[in-house]
Protein backbone atom coordinates (compact mmCIF):
# COMPACT_ATOMS: atom_id res chain seq x y z
CA UNK A 1 0.00 0.00 0.00
CA UNK A 2 1.11 3.80 -0.63
CA UNK A 3 2.11 5.72 2.02
CA UNK A 4 -0.31 8.67 2.01
CA UNK A 5 -0.24 12.52 2.03
CA UNK A 6 0.22 14.83 4.85
CA UNK A 7 -3.51 15.96 5.23
CA UNK A 8 -1.59 19.43 5.34
CA UNK A 9 0.36 19.06 2.15
CA UNK A 10 -2.34 18.17 0.23
CA UNK A 11 -4.56 21.36 1.04
CA UNK A 12 -1.53 23.17 1.38
CA UNK A 13 -2.17 24.73 4.67
CA UNK A 14 0.16 24.97 7.56
CA UNK A 15 -0.40 22.66 10.28
CA UNK A 16 -1.87 25.71 13.13
CA UNK A 17 -4.58 27.15 9.93
CA UNK A 18 -7.70 27.78 11.31
CA UNK A 19 -11.36 26.04 10.06
CA UNK A 20 -11.91 29.48 8.07
CA UNK A 21 -8.01 28.93 5.97
CA UNK A 22 -8.95 25.19 5.55
CA UNK A 23 -12.25 25.54 4.45
CA UNK A 24 -10.89 27.91 1.27
CA UNK A 25 -7.99 25.83 0.65
CA UNK A 26 -10.37 22.88 0.48
CA UNK A 27 -12.66 24.89 -1.76
CA UNK A 28 -10.05 25.62 -4.21
CA UNK A 29 -8.90 21.81 -4.86
CA UNK A 30 -12.63 20.76 -4.97
CA UNK A 31 -13.17 23.68 -7.31
CA UNK A 32 -9.99 22.98 -9.77
CA UNK A 33 -10.23 18.73 -9.61
CA UNK A 34 -14.17 18.00 -9.49
CA UNK A 35 -15.14 15.32 -11.60
CA UNK A 36 -17.84 16.98 -13.29
CA UNK A 37 -15.26 19.50 -14.10
CA UNK A 38 -12.61 17.03 -15.10
CA UNK A 39 -14.52 13.61 -16.97
CA UNK A 40 -12.41 10.99 -17.58
CA UNK A 41 -9.57 12.33 -15.84
CA UNK A 42 -8.58 9.64 -12.99
CA UNK A 43 -5.66 11.88 -11.99
CA UNK A 44 -8.03 14.55 -11.30
CA UNK A 45 -10.44 12.25 -9.43
CA UNK A 46 -7.87 10.58 -7.33
CA UNK A 47 -6.57 14.16 -5.97
CA UNK A 48 -9.83 15.60 -5.55
CA UNK A 49 -10.75 12.39 -3.16
CA UNK A 50 -7.67 12.85 -1.30
CA UNK A 51 -8.33 16.79 -0.61
CA UNK A 52 -12.31 15.28 0.11
CA UNK A 53 -10.52 12.82 3.17
CA UNK A 54 -7.88 15.76 4.20
CA UNK A 55 -10.95 18.51 4.63
CA UNK A 56 -13.16 15.92 6.36
CA UNK A 57 -10.36 15.29 8.95
CA UNK A 58 -9.11 18.91 9.65
CA UNK A 59 -12.57 19.75 10.05
CA UNK A 60 -13.37 17.72 12.57
CA UNK A 61 -12.09 18.75 15.82
CA UNK A 62 -11.57 15.19 17.25
CA UNK A 63 -10.36 13.68 14.19
CA UNK A 64 -7.67 16.79 13.75
CA UNK A 65 -6.42 16.41 17.66
CA UNK A 66 -5.63 12.17 16.76
CA UNK A 67 -4.47 13.09 13.35
CA UNK A 68 -1.75 15.65 15.05
CA UNK A 69 -0.65 13.52 17.63
CA UNK A 70 -0.69 10.01 15.60
CA UNK A 71 -0.65 10.84 12.13
CA UNK A 72 -2.87 8.77 10.07
CA UNK A 73 -2.78 5.62 11.89
CA UNK A 74 -5.11 7.85 14.28
CA UNK A 75 -7.49 8.27 12.05
CA UNK A 76 -7.87 5.18 9.57
CA UNK A 77 -10.89 3.74 9.24
CA UNK A 78 -12.78 7.10 10.91
CA UNK A 79 -12.98 8.78 7.91
CA UNK A 80 -16.29 8.71 5.25
CA UNK A 81 -14.31 10.03 1.94
CA UNK A 82 -15.40 10.92 -1.09
CA UNK A 83 -18.69 8.20 -1.50
CA UNK A 84 -18.42 6.91 2.15
CA UNK A 85 -20.12 8.22 4.95
CA UNK A 86 -19.80 11.93 5.40
CA UNK A 87 -18.69 14.15 7.54
CA UNK A 88 -19.79 12.92 10.60
CA UNK A 89 -20.54 15.62 13.39
CA UNK A 90 -17.54 18.86 12.35
CA UNK A 91 -18.70 21.71 11.55
CA UNK A 92 -19.51 21.38 7.32
CA UNK A 93 -22.29 23.78 6.63
CA UNK A 94 -20.70 26.08 4.83
CA UNK A 95 -18.76 23.36 2.30
CA UNK A 96 -22.41 23.37 0.58
CA UNK A 97 -21.01 26.57 -0.68
CA UNK A 98 -18.21 25.06 -2.45
CA UNK A 99 -20.79 22.69 -4.60
CA UNK A 100 -23.25 25.71 -5.03
CA UNK A 101 -20.30 26.87 -7.20
CA UNK A 102 -19.55 23.37 -9.03
CA UNK A 103 -23.21 22.48 -9.73
CA UNK A 104 -24.67 25.63 -9.12
CA UNK A 105 -26.89 25.82 -5.79
CA UNK A 106 -27.05 21.91 -5.48
CA UNK A 107 -24.63 21.23 -3.13
CA UNK A 108 -23.83 19.60 0.81
CA UNK A 109 -26.50 21.43 2.88
CA UNK A 110 -29.03 23.48 0.82
CA UNK A 111 -29.26 27.16 1.54
CA UNK A 112 -32.77 26.59 1.06
CA UNK A 113 -34.60 22.74 1.63
CA UNK A 114 -38.23 24.32 0.10
CA UNK A 115 -38.74 24.74 -3.09
CA UNK A 116 -41.34 27.56 -4.44
CA UNK A 117 -44.45 25.33 -6.06
CA UNK A 118 -44.61 29.21 -8.39
CA UNK A 119 -43.97 27.92 -11.76
CA UNK A 120 -43.69 30.57 -14.80
CA UNK A 121 -45.80 30.12 -17.76
CA UNK A 122 -44.49 28.75 -21.18
CA UNK A 123 -42.88 31.21 -24.18
CA UNK A 124 -44.86 31.27 -27.22
CA UNK A 125 -43.76 31.98 -30.40
CA UNK A 126 -45.99 32.67 -33.64
CA UNK A 127 -45.08 33.73 -37.44
CA UNK A 128 -47.22 37.13 -38.75
CA UNK A 129 -47.61 38.03 -42.47
CA UNK A 130 -46.63 41.44 -42.94
CA UNK A 131 -46.92 43.13 -46.11
CA UNK A 132 -44.03 45.20 -47.67
CA UNK A 133 -45.30 48.28 -46.85
CA UNK A 134 -46.26 47.89 -43.21
CA UNK A 135 -42.71 47.05 -42.42
CA UNK A 136 -41.65 50.10 -44.12
CA UNK A 137 -44.23 52.38 -42.40
CA UNK A 138 -45.21 50.42 -39.55
CA UNK A 139 -48.67 49.20 -39.12
CA UNK A 140 -51.46 48.32 -36.21
CA UNK A 141 -52.83 44.52 -36.66
CA UNK A 142 -54.98 42.31 -34.89
CA UNK A 143 -54.11 38.54 -34.54
CA UNK A 144 -55.57 35.76 -32.53
CA UNK A 145 -53.15 33.27 -30.51
CA UNK A 146 -54.48 30.31 -28.46
CA UNK A 147 -53.06 29.86 -24.97
CA UNK A 148 -53.28 28.78 -21.69
CA UNK A 149 -55.18 30.54 -18.81
CA UNK A 150 -55.87 29.62 -15.42
CA UNK A 151 -58.86 27.66 -15.20
CA UNK A 152 -61.91 29.37 -13.86
CA UNK A 153 -62.93 26.52 -11.96
CA UNK A 154 -60.00 25.84 -9.76
CA UNK A 155 -58.17 29.28 -10.23
CA UNK A 156 -54.97 27.45 -11.31
CA UNK A 157 -55.16 24.72 -8.22
CA UNK A 158 -56.44 22.35 -10.21
CA UNK A 159 -58.39 20.74 -7.19
CA UNK A 160 -62.36 20.90 -7.53
CA UNK A 161 -64.24 23.49 -6.56
CA UNK A 162 -64.35 23.27 -2.72
CA UNK A 163 -61.71 21.00 -2.40
CA UNK A 164 -57.83 21.97 -1.95
CA UNK A 165 -54.73 19.70 -2.67
CA UNK A 166 -52.75 18.34 -0.19
CA UNK A 167 -49.02 18.40 1.01
CA UNK A 168 -47.11 15.45 -1.07
CA UNK A 169 -45.76 12.71 1.54
CA UNK A 170 -43.47 11.74 -0.25
CA UNK A 171 -41.06 15.29 -0.57
CA UNK A 172 -43.07 16.89 2.65
CA UNK A 173 -43.94 19.44 0.18
CA UNK A 174 -40.75 20.31 -1.14
CA UNK A 175 -41.03 19.59 -4.33
CA UNK A 176 -37.58 17.67 -4.38
CA UNK A 177 -36.11 14.15 -2.95
CA UNK A 178 -32.56 14.54 -1.62
CA UNK A 179 -30.30 11.56 -1.39
CA UNK A 180 -26.87 11.97 0.44
CA UNK A 181 -23.84 10.70 -0.75
CA UNK A 182 -21.15 11.26 1.05
CA UNK A 183 -20.69 14.53 2.19
CA UNK A 184 -23.20 16.37 0.23
CA UNK A 185 -26.82 15.90 -1.08
CA UNK A 186 -28.01 14.70 -4.34
CA UNK A 187 -31.74 16.57 -4.93
CA UNK A 188 -34.19 15.64 -7.80
CA UNK A 189 -37.87 15.85 -8.68
CA UNK A 190 -40.45 14.27 -7.16
CA UNK A 191 -41.44 11.89 -9.07
CA UNK A 192 -45.23 11.22 -6.81
CA UNK A 193 -45.91 15.63 -7.54
CA UNK A 194 -43.49 16.43 -10.10
CA UNK A 195 -41.97 19.03 -8.19
CA UNK A 196 -45.63 20.88 -7.61
CA UNK A 197 -45.07 19.56 -4.00
CA UNK A 198 -48.40 18.94 -3.51
CA UNK A 199 -51.19 16.27 -4.35
CA UNK A 200 -54.52 16.76 -6.24
CA UNK A 201 -56.96 13.89 -4.57
CA UNK A 202 -60.33 15.75 -6.15
CA UNK A 203 -58.81 17.29 -9.67
CA UNK A 204 -61.32 19.80 -11.35
CA UNK A 205 -63.89 18.63 -13.83
CA UNK A 206 -63.03 21.79 -16.04
CA UNK A 207 -58.90 21.35 -16.41
CA UNK A 208 -58.78 17.79 -15.43
CA UNK A 209 -56.55 18.74 -12.78
CA UNK A 210 -54.20 20.89 -14.86
CA UNK A 211 -55.13 24.18 -13.50
CA UNK A 212 -54.81 25.53 -16.98
CA UNK A 213 -57.19 25.96 -19.71
CA UNK A 214 -56.75 26.84 -23.18
CA UNK A 215 -58.71 29.67 -24.78
CA UNK A 216 -58.71 32.12 -27.87
CA UNK A 217 -57.13 35.53 -27.14
CA UNK A 218 -57.44 38.08 -29.44
CA UNK A 219 -54.33 40.96 -29.31
CA UNK A 220 -52.98 44.07 -30.80
CA UNK A 221 -50.15 44.11 -32.04
CA UNK A 222 -47.97 47.21 -33.41
CA UNK A 223 -45.29 46.91 -36.18
CA UNK A 224 -42.72 48.97 -35.44
CA UNK A 225 -41.78 51.05 -39.22
CA UNK A 226 -38.25 49.35 -40.75
CA UNK A 227 -38.95 45.67 -39.03
CA UNK A 228 -37.13 43.20 -41.47
CA UNK A 229 -38.06 39.48 -42.15
CA UNK A 230 -37.10 37.30 -39.27
CA UNK A 231 -37.13 40.17 -36.79
CA UNK A 232 -38.96 39.17 -34.04
CA UNK A 233 -41.13 40.96 -31.73
CA UNK A 234 -41.77 40.49 -27.82
CA UNK A 235 -45.01 40.69 -26.00
CA UNK A 236 -44.17 40.54 -22.26
CA UNK A 237 -46.99 38.23 -20.29
CA UNK A 238 -49.23 36.90 -23.57
CA UNK A 239 -47.54 33.77 -22.99
CA UNK A 240 -49.23 30.96 -21.28
CA UNK A 241 -50.52 31.67 -17.84
CA UNK A 242 -47.49 30.92 -14.64
CA UNK A 243 -49.17 28.61 -11.95
CA UNK A 244 -49.41 29.04 -8.17
CA UNK A 245 -49.03 32.49 -8.68
CA UNK A 246 -45.64 32.24 -11.16
CA UNK A 247 -45.57 34.66 -13.86
CA UNK A 248 -47.05 34.65 -17.67
CA UNK A 249 -44.73 33.70 -20.18
CA UNK A 250 -43.96 35.90 -22.95
CA UNK A 251 -45.37 35.90 -26.92
CA UNK A 252 -42.60 36.34 -29.31
CA UNK A 253 -43.77 37.25 -32.96
CA UNK A 254 -42.14 36.50 -35.94
CA UNK A 255 -42.28 38.97 -39.05
CA UNK A 256 -42.79 36.88 -41.87
CA UNK A 257 -42.51 40.26 -44.22
CA UNK A 258 -43.62 39.34 -48.10
CA UNK A 259 -42.05 40.01 -51.28
CA UNK A 260 -43.09 43.48 -53.35
CA UNK A 261 -43.76 43.26 -57.22
CA UNK A 262 -41.38 46.10 -57.68
CA UNK A 263 -39.04 46.54 -54.92
CA UNK A 264 -36.51 44.59 -53.35
CA UNK A 265 -35.20 44.83 -49.39
CA UNK A 266 -31.31 45.27 -48.83
CA UNK A 267 -31.09 46.29 -45.30
CA UNK A 268 -32.77 49.66 -45.17
CA UNK A 269 -32.22 50.39 -48.58
CA UNK A 270 -34.32 49.56 -51.20
CA UNK A 271 -33.70 48.71 -54.93
CA UNK A 272 -36.12 49.37 -57.93
CA UNK A 273 -34.83 48.31 -61.91
CA UNK A 274 -36.53 50.82 -64.33
CA UNK A 275 -36.96 50.12 -67.76
CA UNK A 276 -36.30 52.86 -69.91
CA UNK A 277 -36.33 52.95 -74.29
CA UNK A 278 -33.47 53.11 -76.24
CA UNK A 279 -34.23 57.01 -77.41
CA UNK A 280 -34.58 57.73 -73.90
CA UNK A 281 -31.24 56.60 -72.70
CA UNK A 282 -29.48 58.33 -75.88
CA UNK A 283 -30.96 61.30 -75.81
CA UNK A 284 -31.50 62.03 -71.99
CA UNK A 285 -35.53 61.91 -70.43
CA UNK A 286 -37.31 63.46 -67.36
CA UNK A 287 -38.97 59.97 -66.44
CA UNK A 288 -41.58 59.23 -63.33
CA UNK A 289 -40.59 56.82 -61.10
CA UNK A 290 -42.12 55.26 -58.28
CA UNK A 291 -40.62 55.11 -54.51
CA UNK A 292 -42.45 53.74 -51.20
CA UNK A 293 -44.13 56.83 -50.67
CA UNK A 294 -45.05 58.21 -53.84
CA UNK A 295 -44.00 59.10 -57.70
CA UNK A 296 -40.89 61.39 -58.18
CA UNK A 297 -39.71 62.68 -61.25
CA UNK A 298 -35.72 62.20 -62.19
CA UNK A 299 -33.52 63.33 -64.49
CA UNK A 300 -32.00 61.05 -67.00
CA UNK A 301 -28.67 61.98 -68.30
CA UNK A 302 -27.89 61.61 -72.21
CA UNK A 303 -26.10 58.76 -73.15
CA UNK A 304 -26.85 56.42 -70.18
CA UNK A 305 -25.68 53.33 -70.38
CA UNK A 306 -27.88 50.08 -69.25
CA UNK A 307 -27.11 49.07 -65.54
CA UNK A 308 -26.45 52.42 -64.32
CA UNK A 309 -27.28 53.10 -61.04
CA UNK A 310 -29.18 56.20 -59.76
CA UNK A 311 -29.65 56.91 -55.77
CA UNK A 312 -32.76 58.64 -54.63
CA UNK A 313 -31.41 59.99 -50.88
CA UNK A 314 -33.63 59.11 -48.49
CA UNK A 315 -36.42 57.74 -50.23
CA UNK A 316 -36.02 53.68 -48.36
CA UNK A 317 -36.52 52.53 -45.40
CA UNK A 318 -36.86 54.47 -41.92
CA UNK A 319 -34.43 52.79 -39.31
CA UNK A 320 -35.28 51.25 -36.32
CA UNK A 321 -35.86 53.11 -33.81
CA UNK A 322 -35.85 56.21 -36.05
CA UNK A 323 -32.03 57.15 -36.47
CA UNK A 324 -32.03 57.99 -40.01
CA UNK A 325 -33.51 56.67 -43.10
CA UNK A 326 -31.68 54.36 -45.97
CA UNK A 327 -31.69 55.76 -49.75
CA UNK A 328 -33.71 54.04 -53.09
CA UNK A 329 -31.38 52.40 -55.88
CA UNK A 330 -32.30 52.88 -59.37
CA UNK A 331 -30.74 50.19 -61.78
CA UNK A 332 -31.19 51.47 -64.87
CA UNK A 333 -32.31 49.06 -67.61
CA UNK A 334 -32.52 50.18 -71.63
CA UNK A 335 -34.63 47.95 -73.03
CA UNK A 336 -34.14 46.60 -76.79
CA UNK A 337 -37.05 46.71 -79.30
CA UNK A 338 -38.49 43.39 -79.92
CA UNK A 339 -41.12 44.48 -82.64
CA UNK A 340 -40.85 47.02 -84.97
CA UNK A 341 -42.71 49.05 -87.60
CA UNK A 342 -41.65 49.48 -90.79
CA UNK A 343 -40.44 53.21 -90.29
CA UNK A 344 -38.52 52.41 -87.24
CA UNK A 345 -36.81 49.80 -88.91
CA UNK A 346 -35.71 52.16 -91.54
CA UNK A 347 -34.58 54.90 -88.94
CA UNK A 348 -32.28 52.69 -87.18
CA UNK A 349 -30.93 51.02 -90.21
CA UNK A 350 -30.58 54.77 -91.28
CA UNK A 351 -28.40 54.90 -87.77
CA UNK A 352 -26.11 52.64 -87.91
CA UNK A 353 -24.77 54.13 -91.05
CA UNK A 354 -23.64 57.08 -88.94
CA UNK A 355 -22.84 54.59 -86.03
CA UNK A 356 -18.67 53.70 -87.29
CA UNK A 357 -18.78 57.33 -88.34
CA UNK A 358 -19.59 59.64 -85.51
CA UNK A 359 -17.78 58.23 -82.73
CA UNK A 360 -20.78 58.29 -80.41
CA UNK A 361 -20.06 54.43 -79.31
CA UNK A 362 -16.38 54.89 -77.36
CA UNK A 363 -16.74 52.02 -75.32
CA UNK A 364 -17.42 49.43 -78.43
CA UNK A 365 -14.73 51.28 -80.89
CA UNK A 366 -12.05 50.40 -78.07
CA UNK A 367 -13.13 47.10 -77.43
CA UNK A 368 -12.93 46.09 -81.00
CA UNK A 369 -9.28 47.74 -81.29
CA UNK A 370 -8.53 46.08 -78.69
CA UNK A 371 -9.80 42.63 -80.07
CA UNK A 372 -8.08 43.14 -83.91
CA UNK A 373 -4.93 43.56 -82.43
CA UNK A 374 -5.15 40.56 -80.08
CA UNK A 375 -5.18 38.54 -83.18
CA UNK A 376 -2.38 40.42 -85.28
Amino acid sequence: MSEKNDYYDTLGVAREADKATIKKAYRKQAMKFHPDRNPDNPEAESKFKQASEAAEVLLDDDKKRRYDQFGHAGVDGQQGGFGGGGFGGGDFGDLGDIFGDIFGGMGGRSRSRTRSRAQAGDDLQMTMRVSFEEAVFGAEKNIEITRNILCDGCHGSGAEDGSKPSTCDTCGGSGQIRRQQGFFTMASTCPRCQGSGQIVSNPCRKCNGKGLKKKKVELEVKIPAGIDRGQRLKLSGEGDSGTFGGPSGDLYIVADVQDHDYFEREGYDIYCTIPVSFSQAALGAEIEVPTVSGKVTVTLPQGTQAGKKMRLRGKGIQQLGGYGQGDQILNIHVETPTKLCKEQRELLVELEKYDGESGCHPMGKKFFDKFKDLFQ
